[in-house]
């Protein structure tokens, strides 16, 4: 095997671990388990929501400021993509009965997330404008 095949298998190996801790990091983060939903990030990890202007510094305030809200939450993945450092979810994150729309964007350190910014969007009822050109998407 020469160089170039041993980086791509190194690199397809890692991203196969990033993956598994991607969909381990979801599986918890919908069960509630706080303990195994925040191993996926450095001690240092940022956490960005520009729509609130909020940044959390550190592992354990990412944790902790998840743990106290009060609401009931639900995750539901639809779709993750990428490679290397950069990974995107989409999923619907339901607080207390109510969807939330959102991307997560990971950049991640070895196999660990060194930043994540979370972007939310509220459902919308599709006007009739456009019926002609779309069609329904299960959500």
């Amino acid at each position: 095997m020469n160089d170039q095949q041993i980086k791509e298998q190194d690199s397809a190996a890692r991203d196969q671990d990033i993956r598994a801790a991607l969909d381990q990091h979801w599986a918890a983060s919908d069960a509630n388990d706080f303990v195994t939903e925040h191993l996926i990030y450095h001690e240092d990890a940022v956490l960005d929501y520009p729509q609130s202007g909020e940044r959390t510094r550190g592992r354990r305030n990412i944790q902790g400021q998840r743990t106290s809200q009060p609401s009931k939450k639900r995750f539901t993945v639809r779709r993750i993509i990428g490679g290397g450092d950069l990974w995107v979810t989409e999923l619907i994150i339901t607080y207390d009965a109510k969807p939330s729309y959102t991307v997560s964007i990971m950049e991640f350190s070895g196999v660990k997330v060194a930043r994540e910014t979370q972007y939310f969007a509220d459902p919308f009822v599709a006007p009739a404008s456009r019926v002609q050109w779309v069609e329904r998407m299960d959500t």
